[in-house]
């Protein structure tokens, strides 16, 4: 008779490449909460395939605006397997090339600004108080910039929304500064403050 030696569960979180999971601080900001207070919106997404000696490679494009209302607007592209992967991909990327606006009292831009990117040619022009005069990616920009006020004109005969949105970026760096958004501490210096308190 043998005797059946007692099973023992491994409860130990460990990763599949080694070492063990460290628990998240208390308090600590995930990436939902980082982009709680930017407003997005998707300008465009598209399908590539790319051809390979195999077949084909599908992966998706996306380009993206964000912005707070307040001024502070990028615009911003990103490419992944998936939408998810590639509008997170697009999300860095604007919050990387990210501007603040120098607005008027009333919301407005200072004065006329022009600008050419690609085939892509706009203007923009105070036109108080007259409300939001524009269209395309012009308008999404400056609505989700918080700008008011403000007439423009695309004056190509470009339907490229992306290039579009690169030209009003263009021309409002004439009457902006440049942006960063506050990153997280990384995880081993909130765990050294935590510990000394």
């Amino acid at each position: 008779m043998t005797d059946k030696k007692p099973t023992t569960t491994n409860t130990s979180t460990r990763r599949p490449g080694g070492g063990e999971r460290r628990p998240r601080p208390a308090g600590g900001k995930t990436f939902g909460d980082r982009v709680k207070d930017i407003d997005q919106k998707i300008l465009d997404i598209r399908r590539v395939t790319r051809v390979v000696a195999g077949g084909r490679r599908m992966s998706f494009a996306v380009s993206m605006i964000i912005g707070d209302k307040t001024g502070v607007v990028g615009v911003g592209t990103g490419k992944g397997g998936d939408t998810a992967l590639a509008i997170a991909k697009a999300l860095k990327n604007a919050k990387k090339n990210a501007v603040k606006i120098k607005k008027t009292e009333k919301g407005s831009i200072p004065k006329d600004v022009r600008a050419k990117y690609c085939s892509s040619e706009i203007m923009m022009f105070p036109n108080k108080g007259k409300g939001l005069v524009a269209g395309a990616a012009v308008r999404d920009i400056l609505v989700i910039a918080g700008v008011r006020d403000v007439s423009s004109k695309v004056l190509s005969g470009s339907k490229n929304k992306l290039n579009t949105a690169r030209a009003v970026i263009k021309a409002l760096q004439s009457i902006s500064t440049k942006h960063s958004f506050n990153t997280p501490k990384p995880v081993a210096e909130v765990e050294k403050v935590v510990s000394e308190e």
